[in-house]
């Protein structure tokens, strides 16, 4: 349980991601704000209290027992690079240079940047690297967790579950996969597109540990990853978002997927977020 101290710091560290992304899409003309709003609890949360691979690359001694992080839905790039130069990865500063000409802050993410450990952007494929990743660090004996950021709406994808069963089978502990439910994606409702029902109990008949959660209550996704950690199963987190979520009229919002705002509406949404 995080202490009323830690919330508010996390909360605060939430607004300043909202506000960097819109700022970064906004001078990009270009990028995807709506699940970069739903996931930014998320990876708040994992990146200031779970993972220590920040330290790890800059301390070479320990670069192999770092953490690793796979963005599996890379399309969220722009909440990812904030939360990666709060954390220290880089200057905050290169967060101006998002999606534009020679930046190492591309549209997805890519390995040129340290802590990236795989370019991703095609969906449906980001569990299968974390599924390699956990099962080179169990034969390595490597104690170091791995975890993955999947979007409800790239779940539609077959080989999804095919690492779902892969990672049971191979009874990956040491693998977390967080499932940004936000029951939305670029065509809509993911239920009108191709439903996929009741996931936890779908999960479960998998194999995995699985956790569900409001996926903005800072304490709960701080549990849930601590859960996760000490299960003797791969855990599935299904965090319930709203996507869009901290700008009023990006709220489960589709038109908010992929759009950048123009003037006025940046100018909105900062002041909501000020």
């Amino acid at each position: 349980m995080l202490s009323e101290t830690e919330i508010k710091e996390l909360e605060a560290y939430c607004k300043e991601n909202r506000r960097n992304i819109i700022e970064m899409v906004y001078s990009a003309q270009s990028g995807h704000i709506g699940g970069s709003l739903s996931a930014c609890e998320i990876l708040t949360v994992l990146y200031h209290k779970f993972m220590n691979n920040v330290t790890c690359w800059k301390n070479s001694p320990d670069f192999e027992s770092r953490d690793r992080f796979v963005l599996s839905k890379g399309h969220v790039s722009p909440l990812l690079y904030s939360v990666m130069a709060q954390v220290g990865y880089f200057d905050k500063e290169e967060l101006k240079t998002f999606r534009k000409l020679g930046t190492r802050l591309q549209g997805h993410p890519t390995a040129f940047i340290p802590g990236v450990e795989i370019a991703t952007g095609s969906l449906g494929q980001g569990l299968s690297f974390a599924c390699g990743i956990a099962m080179s660090l169990k034969l390595d004996k490597n104690p170091a967790n791995v975890y993955v950021l999947l979007g409800d709406g790239e779940l539609q994808e077959g080989n999804v579950w095919e690492a779902f069963m892969q990672a049971a089978h191979r009874k990956l502990d040491n693998l977390t996969a967080i499932i940004d439910r936000n029951h939305l994606q670029i065509d809509g409702n993911t239920e009108d597109v191709m439903a996929l029902g009741n996931l936890n109990d779908k999960l479960k008949s998998f194999g995995w540990n699985v956790l569900e959660i409001d996926g903005h209550d800072i304490n709960a996704i701080y549990n849930a990853f601590k859960a996760a950690n000490e299960s003797n199963l791969p855990t599935a987190v299904i965090a319930n978002t709203v996507k869009g979520k901290g700008v009023s009229f990006m709220e489960n919002n589709p038109g908010w997927h992929g759009t950048a705002p123009k003037e006025a509406d940046y100018v909105k949404a900062m002041k909501e977020l000020s």
